[in-house]
């Protein structure tokens, strides 16, 4: 809708013209201050400019007034104009608010260690990054979602001993000394257990084998993440395994060229030059590679994949490591601003006003599992999008819990299931609601209207800006303005049922069609508690 005005507004001036929503309806639909940027240029008040060109607009099937306030110009769409619009969205409810876009997007996010489940610091970046991905695909773009795989270096190994010191105690009922550093959790004992089943328990003794140990069992730890990322509607279209990228070491490094040095029987990146604090150790002095090794290789292999752009969601504590890897995108040859790294910011959990307290089969973290299992997969999801990703989140589970309307995820629910169950009690036929026209609608009905048929420029801005809270806060004031409409409105049995039933089916499309794009499916039917 946005766009069809832009675009009229754009080939009547000759030039892009900024819109924006007056705050007050009764102003219109629009408003743009383009009288104030051609002030200078035609010498003129903003005023007088605004109304020669409200006088310049002749009768318009899409505009039913054209007025200059203030300097402002106020469009007010017509009822033609919205109402064959709304005929085009409901007749073709998989393709509204969808657009075509000649551009190759690789966004990778989540990546995390193959050495144990998901926490909830992790959900909060799959979360984002897989409602980027919506947005996107929705939009048009051709983008690919990927998960890197760090099943390299010391944190594989560490899954090795860790399976093996737990097997020798719980299994093997020996007495262990634990080092400082290894993973805990019950997920650790179908590990062992699988692996006595395939290798015998001498496994589980053999120091010698704890590489072998670990490179089987991190293709159990991600089953584990993949079933958990299914459990919250989260899919990947491509896996990339560190441990696969090595091979290309050499060639890579000839690349890098004068990028790279020896030092101190180390390797280094020249990172300094191209913006960074310091240069970077990319082989350590015992011909380690550092994680930073890994991801030279990986990025020189997303870039020679050739995409035109590349997005890659972090958790907050990698902004330091954002130059180092533009130094070597740079070194590589190719143009470190592709590249857009998003950060994800940690998250704390309340329950009852009371921090969460972890579980103990967890070890030391709270897993993502045990809250999509205690709240459920589109409360978790809500909760996620509904905050800009580089601010911290705090959200007490039980507030998620309510079916009230104190429950966002549930009030928005709730005005989908009303519009089904107003329907199922219509007295008109559904091809009485097809075929009226949205005549004299009356403000707050041409409100919601307008509201519901928003949601393409809102999906748009959210993808664009990167801030996809954008769309749970849009969802949230479009069931707020559909509630007060039902109590407000009869609908039932008046003469105007027919046509306020077909803004009714706006409403739930928009509703839906946002819902899905946060991977939460809206409801038909729900049952809500006494408040």
């Amino acid at each position: 809708m946005k766009q069809r005005v832009s675009a009229l507004l754009r080939e009547k001036f000759g030039r892009e013209v900024v819109l924006e929503k007056p705050r007050d309806r009764s102003f219109g639909h629009f408003a743009t201050p383009i009288a104030f940027s051609l002030a200078k240029e035609l010498r003129k008040s903003p005023m007088v400019i605004a109304e020669e060109l409200a006088s310049s607009f002749d009768e318009s099937d899409m505009f039913s007034s054209v007025e200059a306030l203030k300097g402002y110009l106020n469009f007010r769409l017509s009822e033609n104009f919205l109402s064959e619009y709304t005929v085009w969205a409901l007749q073709n409810p998989n393709q509204f608010a969808k657009q075509e876009r000649d551009e190759k997007i690789l966004l990778e996010f989540v990546s995390a260690n193959p050495t144990g489940p998901l926490h909830i610091g992790h959900a909060r970046g799959a979360v984002y990054g897989d409602t980027l991905y919506r947005l996107a695909k929705h939009l048009g773009y051709d983008i690919t979602a990927e998960y890197y795989v760090n099943d390299a270096g010391n944190q594989i190994d560490l899954l090795g001993l860790s399976i093996q010191l737990y097997g020798r105690e719980h299994i093997l009922k020996e007495s262990v000394e634990y080092p400082e550093s290894y993973y805990r959790g019950d997920y650790l004992a179908d590990l062992a257990e699988g692996a006595i089943e395939k290798f015998g328990k001498e496994i589980l003794s053999d120091e010698s084998r704890q590489k072998e140990l670990a490179l089987w069992a991190k293709d159990g730890v991600m089953e584990i993440v993949i079933k958990s990322l299914s459990d919250l509607n989260i899919y990947f279209d491509t896996f990339v395994n560190e441990s696969s990228l090595y091979a290309d070491w050499d060639r890579v490094m000839q690349k890098m060229g004068d990028g790279v040095y020896e030092k101190d029987s180390k390797m280094w990146i020249a990172s300094e030059a191209k913006g960074d604090d310091h240069d970077r150790v990319v082989v350590r002095e015992d011909g380690r590679p550092t994680y930073l090794a890994g991801d030279i290789v990986y990025h020189n292999q997303k870039f020679e994949r050739g995409y035109d752009h590349y997005i890659n969601i972090w958790g907050a504590d990698h902004h330091g490591y954002i130059p180092r890897v533009n130094a070597a995108i740079e070194y590589l040859g190719f143009d470190s601003s592709k590249l857009e790294v998003l950060l994800s910011q940690m998250v704390s959990l309340l329950k009852d006003g009371e921090p969460y307290k972890m579980s103990k089969r967890a070890g030391n973290v709270i897993l993502m599992s045990d809250i999509v299992e205690e709240i459920g997969a589109d409360a978790l999801r809500f909760i996620f999008a509904s905050k800009k990703s580089d601010t911290a989140l705090e959200f007490d589970l039980s507030e998620f819990k309510k079916q009230d309307s104190s429950n966002p995820i549930f009030y928005i629910q709730y005005a989908h299931a009303r519009i089904k169950t107003l329907l199922s009690k219509a007295t008109v036929t559904k091809e009485d609601i097809s075929n009226t026209t949205l005549k004299n609608l009356g403000e707050s009905a041409d409100t919601l209207l307008f509201d519901a048929l928003l949601l393409p420029e809102v999906v748009e801005d959210a993808f664009n800006s990167r801030q996809v809270q954008k769309l749970p806060d849009y969802l949230k004031a479009l069931a707020a303005s559909l509630h007060k409409f039902y109590y407000d409105v009869r609908m039932i049995g008046t003469d105007d049922e027919a046509k306020l039933l077909k803004v009714l089916e706006v409403v739930a499309l928009s509703l839906k069609t946002g819902l899905s794009l946060m991977g939460i499916e809206a409801k038909d039917r729900m049952v809500k508690e006494e408040e």
